[in-house]
């Protein structure tokens, strides 16, 4: 389910199951029970991970997952493809967090890499 990568000392996650999508809070929570378990608190996912829901700003899931990522320190980076979204307010959205240093929108997995 996890494939991991080393930066600086530091462990990866990077959730390889294409056919798992979290479609609500409790599935990050158990992904990130799982990954503090193998002490890692840094994830990657691809948007395909991620319900459609994440996506529409007006159902919360991006903001509950987003709450549980800070409440619990994990770091994540989400790859993908964030152009074909036409929400202004998702796009301000991704731009803010991409301004932090706890979650990033990125392309792929190389540049979700360098941000770590």
């Amino acid at each position: 389910m996890f494939r991991f990568h080393y930066k600086n000392s530091k462990k990866i996650a990077e959730l390889t199951d294409d056919n798992f999508t979290i479609m609500e809070t409790q599935d990050i929570l158990d992904l990130m029970a799982d990954l503090s378990f193998q002490e890692c608190n840094r994830m990657i996912l691809n948007e395909n991970n991620l319900s459609r829901d994440f996506f529409d700003l007006k159902t919360k899931l991006a903001g509950e997952i987003l709450q549980k990522i800070s409440n619990y320190r994990f770091i994540l980076a989400i790859t993908g493809d964030f152009s074909k979204y036409t929400s202004k307010s998702l796009a301000d959205f991704i731009r803010e967090s991409n301004r932090g240093n706890q979650v990033w929108f990125v392309n792929d997995l190389q540049e979700a890499l360098g941000k770590f």
